[in-house]
Parts: C-alpha cells; structure tokens; sequence
C-alpha cells in the first residue's frame, strides 16, 4: 500500500511520526534488555548454588534456593522502585 502525499508539510508530518515511534521503540527494547538482565542474572545465580549442593544433600539445596529466591527478590524490589524514582 503506497501513501500519497499532497503536500511537503504532511511528509514532513510522517517523518517526524516515524522518526518519534523509532526512538519510543528504541527505549522500549532498552527497557526490555535491562529487565532481563535483572531477571535473568539472579536466577543463574539461584539455580547454580541450589546445583552445589544438590549432590550433597537435597534438604540443604533446597533451603538454600528457598532464600536465595527471598533475597533475590528483595533486592529486584529495590532495584525497580529506585529505577521508578
């Protein structure tokens, strides 16, 4: 579907539209990058200690998982209200 344009003002116009909806796009996947980042992160961290010591002892890792998530998810509470501030 090929737009027509009447004028230099509308071009313009759609320009500026596009050019607005790449940077909003932009930020978003920014947005979305360091979330994951955040998420994804303390879950290695998680699932690699709980690893440690399931060939111990399957009580012990899953405590240990238990308040690694408590704490895990503490801290990604504080993290968002400060990026919200």
């Amino acid at each position: 579907m090929v737009k027509s344009y009447t004028s230099f003002e509308e071009i313009d116009k759609r320009l500026k539209i596009l050019e607005l909806q790449r940077e909003i796009n932009q930020e978003s996947l920014k947005l979305n990058i360091q979330n994951a980042r955040v998420d994804l992160v303390p879950r290695l961290f998680r699932n690699s200690i709980g690893t440690n010591f399931t060939q111990n002892d399957t009580l012990k890792s899953l405590f240990i998982t238990f308040i690694s998530t408590k704490i895990l998810n503490f801290i990604r509470s504080k993290r968002r209200s400060r990026n919200r501030d």
